[in-house]
């Protein structure tokens, strides 16, 4: 589904309508979708497309939008996160997983 998207907002809502539904959040060793309670470890997911976006009056505003999927637990999501900016440390497996490689 590659596209170019213009804005944050516009990448969620293709990617939504192409069925990445869940929300998932950025814990140091896994992502977790707190909606049904569920935690994936590096070896459950894997990063299907990943798009950046640039704030429009500040470049710090930078954001980041994973587009994953879990075949072990049958589900797709999105993961957003500030680019290049962890809130807490990440082990050395979830930084090398989200180095997304077409």
């Amino acid at each position: 589904m590659k596209n170019n998207f213009d804005t944050l907002s516009q990448a969620v809502s293709a990617l939504q309508d192409a069925g990445y539904t869940e929300d998932f959040n950025l814990n140091s060793d896994c992502i977790e979708c707190k909606p049904l309670d569920m935690k994936l470890f590096v070896k459950d997911f894997e990063i299907d497309e990943m798009y950046r976006f640039e704030g429009q009056t500040n470049p710090s505003d930078s954001s980041i939008l994973y587009a994953i999927s879990s075949d072990t637990f049958e589900l797709k999501g999105l993961l957003v996160d500030a680019y290049g900016v962890y809130s807490e440390a990440l082990t050395p497996e979830m930084i090398q997983k989200l180095k997304y490689k077409p």
